[in-house]
């Protein structure tokens, strides 16, 4: 047994009346030693539990920022000087309504950004399709590719995804104590907020609940994080839904969106079958107008607007239409797969 975690366990353990908050050295201590598991798995798992119940405060997760920062795999800054942006989603997946962020990160590579995405696979307690799948079944296999590999295709088309098991193992290697522990802890959380790059970067990520935006805000805060936009997506992605208000974040400023404000329907595309989704997203690839490709469009309008490539919302929404419509989407696909390729058979 961790001595040392025993007592940051007892600050946040105590109860409601003299549980205490973590100061940020303390909470990256903690999560060192989860991380590297010094601390025992009862201890491991009260700790989770424990601060579920008294909820993270933003010192707190800056602490374990801190923490991810030293023990996650992380790219080195890209070698151009276009901007980069870090797509945030939950990493338990989507259950009820279709990703459209892997297909929105394709627009926008395809528009100059550099993008970076990050996941794992299947994971408690949702257990919702993950990026990995969705890559998988467009046959771009992004396993078993070391770091300075996807640092290799990031400068070369300018998109990437950093994937849980290959590059941050020991994050990995607590994905169980989700499921034995029945609830997502406050590291799902922390997903969000992480970006698994060492550069400068736009990071945007989603939630659900306003306690969460404004523990988010204020640990970017603290983290000197200035650039980033909080999204109230589709089951707390960084999607921005269709059937009601957009309720995003601008830093400090609130905007509030309605797609019927810009021509798009209140439909939003419901989750079937992984098999379904892919020949929803080849559809679109290939030109054909579908919801999918209208959710496509009001999503990369929104972030073309919100990097700055498109000067107002309108003009997002017309160049996301024309990249998608002209093949530069597909292209940008097909030269994301054939860079992974040529790395796994030189």
């Amino acid at each position: 047994m961790s001595q040392a975690f025993r007592t940051l366990l007892r600050k946040v353990a105590s109860g409601t009346h003299t549980s205490k908050d973590l100061t940020r050295v303390e909470a990256e201590a903690a999560l060192e030693m989860i991380l590297t598991q010094e601390a025992t798995p009862a201890q491991i798992g009260a700790f989770l539990v424990a601060h579920r119940i008294k909820r993270p405060t933003s010192m707190e997760m800056a602490g374990m920022l801190d923490a991810y920062d030293r023990f996650g795999g992380r790219l080195e800054p890209v070698s151009n000087s276009k901007p980069v942006i870090i797509l945030s989603s939950p990493y338990d997946g989507r259950s009820r309504t279709a990703p459209i962020s892997p297909l929105t990160a394709m627009v926008l590579a395809a528009a100059g950004i550099n993008v970076i995405t990050h996941g794992g696979d299947r994971m408690p307690t949702k257990a919702g399709i993950p990026f990995m799948e969705i890559w998988q079944g467009l046959d771009v296999h992004w396993q078993n590719l070391d770091l300075t590999q996807v640092q290799t295709v990031l400068n070369q088309t300018g998109f990437a995804f950093v994937y849980l098991a290959d590059h941050f193992p020991l994050a990995q290697a607590i994905v169980a104590y989700r499921d034995q522990i029945g609830k997502r802890p406050p590291l799902a959380t922390l997903e969000l907020m992480w970006a698994p790059y060492k550069g400068t970067a736009h990071i945007a990520c989603g939630f659900v609940h306003p306690p969460t935006e404004a523990t988010m805000r204020e640990a970017f805060a603290l983290t000197d994080c200035k650039d980033y936009t909080t999204v109230k997506g589709s089951e707390g992605s960084c999607d921005l839904p269709r059937d009601r208000s957009a309720i995003i974040g601008l830093g400090t400023e609130r905007l509030v969106l309605n797609a019927r404000d810009f021509g798009f329907s209140n439909f939003e595309v419901p989750l079937t079958t992984t098999a379904e989704l892919i020949t929803d997203i080849q559809q679109v690839l290939a030109g054909e107008k579908t919801e999918y490709q209208r959710s496509l469009i009001w999503n990369s309008g929104f972030y073309l607007w919100r990097m700055g490539i498109s000067p107002n919302l309108e003009s997002g929404f017309t160049l996301a239409e024309n990249l998608i419509n002209s093949g530069k989407v597909r292209e940008k696909l097909g030269e994301i797969k054939q860079a992974i390729a040529n790395l796994k058979n030189p």
